[in-house]
This record gives C-alpha cells, structure tokens and sequence, in this order.
C-alpha cells in the first residue's frame, strides 16, 4: 500500500508528518510524493489564517477528485480549530484532528474494513500531557525539526492556535535525548528545535529551552543547533547567558515582533512593546556579534491607520532584520479580534504588504552585499539541478558553492563572491 503525504504550515506540522509517515512505514506501508499514485492521500493541515483553510480545503477536493479511488485522509489543525467545517469536507474519507495522529493507523484499518466515513476529533484540555512522539530520521535530510513544545498560553487577540493546538506541555528531557542519539545515528548533522511556543519549552517544570540545546549539544555527532520561532519577552537574560555557552548553537533568531506600532501590539495582546524589543535585539547582538534576526510582521490588523503601519515601517528599518515574513492580517473566527471586524481594506493590505515587503528585501541584499569576500563556515546539505551544492552558514545564511567532490554532509569554509537575489543566496 502507498501513502503520500500533503503538509501545509509550520515546521511542528512538518515534524508530524515525519512522525506519521513513519508510523505508516513500520506498518508496512510505502510513502511516496503526492504527484504519484496513492492509495492514501493525507493532508495535514494549517489553520494560521483563513487563506490556509482554503488550501486545505482545495487539495482535499484536488485529491479526491485525481484519486476517486483512493482515501483521502484529513487532519493537523483545521478540523481541531475547525470540526464543523472539517466534518462537512465530504471529500475527505477519514477526519482527525492533530490531537489524534496517533490514531491515524488504526483509523486507516478501520476503515478498510467498515469503507464507512470516519471523523474522529478530540479537544485539546487544560493538563493534557504532551504526546509521546519521535522520528528517527527527516525526509532523508542532515537536517531535521524536533518537536519539543506543543500548544500555547498567550492568547493573541487575532490568533487561532491555542484552539488548534490547546495549553502548553513540553517533551521530557529523557525523551529528547533518546530522539537526539537516534537521529545522530542515522545521518543527522543539524537539529532544529521546534514548538508552537518554543519559548515557553518547561512552562511548570524544572527545566528550559537552555537544557533542551545542552541534550542536542552532548551529542557528538550533532555539529548545530538551531532555535524555531520565539517570543521575545521569554527571552530573559539568563536565557541568553545560557545559549552562548554552547558552541554548536547557531545564533540565528527569529523573533515574532508582528507590529512595529505599540497601539497595534496592544490591540493584539502582544506581551511586549517596541522598545523592550529593540532592547532584546541590541542584547542578543551584543552577546552574539555574528547573530541574524529575522520576524514575523502583520500588516492591515484592524484598525491598523497609514500613521501606524508607517510607525511599523520605520521600526521594521531601525532593528535592521536580516529576513522579514510579511503577511496581511486575516480574520480569524472564535477570536477577540474577530469579533471587531476587519476594517482595513484588502486593497490596502496589500499595498503595505508590497511596501513593507520591497524595504526588507532591501535590507537582506544589502546584509549580502555586505558578506562579500569574507569567509564563511557552510554545513551544505543538498545538491541542486544547475550543479551546485547548497547550505547555510551558522546564521542561516543561504549559499551555493561548486565542488567536484560530494560535500553533502560537511561543514567547510568558503569565500562568499557574489549575491544572487532571484535566488535568495550567497555564491561561493
């Protein structure tokens, strides 16, 4: 039997894919890629904005309608945000929620046996714990995401996730080192440490994201660490003490800011100001002089004025981030924010999306412009169609090199030449 997975959003959902393909493989079951032929189609979705429902929705319809014959499988956060909608998604044979990936296989039997439409959504409860999960190796990369956290406590007030993913619980530091060797053994150079809140990694327990790098550290087949997505008022001082410790660890930040406006941070329930996050910013470059930073930013939120988005703009120009994910703001159904309105035009969302977009893309080429002749440590990970191999350095800094041997697996040093910016990358 085939299965072919479909995953939409972030690295957790990315991870889980891994831990769900696997579960298929040790049952016997051959995973291929969801251009081919399938005898199963599973589509683990993202909920984070209404425009990642509609994919969800369109590739359950694509799938069906390609492989009439073969069972579509729904799941990950749109039918636990969503159970409604989900169960109403008639094209798709089986429905869980990411709560319920571990069922994925029994379902899969069941269903086998009864051909009856299965929907199976559990809510997430305060204290649940977190779901025992491991992977031993990642898509056939040196690289792989690791998921250590779950869900989150923070309740912005356009966001969806703490319905899509429940409270906060953290993978024991046991467990994480026992993946940790795991996936050393089996080729793994880089480990990414990824959650829905990863700052929050320990939240009620006597251990922090500081102890989660020192497992990865101790493994002497791991040569880098790296940070998901973090909240900068989690980022405390001894936190940051903590991670320069560790000489694996890649300073390379991405810290979701989302406005550069204090009116509109507050209006989001965002836990910080614009000052204290430039404050965290100039620590995290002081402690680390070769650290990147890179954010999120939300533009058009409700209510969101010319005067503020320009507010957003100009701080977004001051910190100076080396890489910045633009997006409009979309309504969210069940949030605070939902419930007054979306008043910003999608006109005009889009405008300060080009806006906000062509003034980063500036700041990253010139941040490349300035790597020019120097050199640079590259862990290169993968062989590209034009002959190049690709990787990136400590800082997550994209670069391709020629070589006339296989470097795939190694950490060399190179000299950056040029900037290719339809590419997005340094040549070496």
């Amino acid at each position: 039997m085939k299965a072919a997975f479909y995953t939409l959003g972030c690295k957790v959902n990315q991870y889980e894919t891994e831990y769900m393909a696997e579960m298929l493989k040790n049952a016997g079951f051959e995973i291929v890629q969801p251009n081919e032929h399938a005898d199963y189609y599973i589509i683990n979705s993202c909920t984070v904005t209404s425009t990642a429902d509609q994919k969800t929705r369109q590739n359950v319809r694509k799938f069906k309608r390609l492989h009439p014959d073969s069972t579509v499988i729904l799941t990950g956060c749109m039918p636990q945000a969503f159970p409604k909608q989900a169960q109403e998604l008639e094209q798709a044979d089986i429905v869980l929620s990411n709560k319920n990936n571990d069922d994925i296989l029994n379902l899969i039997n069941e269903y086998n046996i009864t051909h009856n439409r299965t929907v199976k959504i559990e809510k997430h409860q305060a204290g649940d714990d977190f779901t025992k999960c491991k992977i031993s190796h990642f898509n056939e990369r040196i690289r792989a995401f690791v998921k250590i956290e779950d869900g989150c406590d923070r309740f912005c007030s356009y966001c969806i996730i703490p319905m899509s993913r429940g409270r906060v619980r953290s993978k024991s530091l046991d467990e994480l080192k026992e993946e940790i060797d795991t996936l050393a053994k089996n080729g793994i150079k880089e480990v990414v440490l990824v959650g829905i809140n990863l700052s929050s990694y320990g939240k009620g327990q006597n251990f922090n994201i500081v102890d989660a790098i020192r497992i990865c550290n101790e493994n002497e087949n791991i040569m880098r660490i790296r940070l998901g997505s973090l909240e900068p008022d989690h980022i405390t001082d001894e936190i940051i003490e903590g991670m320069s410790k560790y000489e694996k660890f890649c300073p390379q930040f991405h810290i979701s800011l989302q406005s550069g406006c204090d009116k509109t941070l507050k209006e989001m329930n965002r836990h910080y100001n614009s000052a204290e996050f430039k404050e965290l910013c100039d620590k995290l470059r002081s402690v680390f002089p070769d650290a990147t930073l890179t954010t999120d930013i939300m533009v058009g939120f409700n209510n969101e004025s010319d005067v503020d988005f320009k507010q957003s703009l100009e701080f977004v120009k001051k910190i100076n981030f080396e890489k910045v994910h633009v997006f409009p703001y979309s309504e969210r159904e069940g949030t605070v924010a939902s419930r007054k309105g979306d008043n910003v035009p999608r006109f005009e969302k889009e405008k300060r999306a080009a806006i906000m977009i062509e003034q980063t893309n500036i700041q990253r080429i010139e941040y490349f412009n300035s790597l020019i002749g120097t050199k640079q440590k590259v862990l290169f990970e993968a062989r590209t169609k034009d002959g190049f191999y690709q990787g990136y350095t400590k800082n997550y800094i994209p670069v391709k090199a020629k070589f006339n041997r296989d470097v795939i697996g190694l950490e060399l040093e190179v000299t950056v030449s040029a900037v290719d910016g339809k590419e997005d990358c340094c040549l070496a």
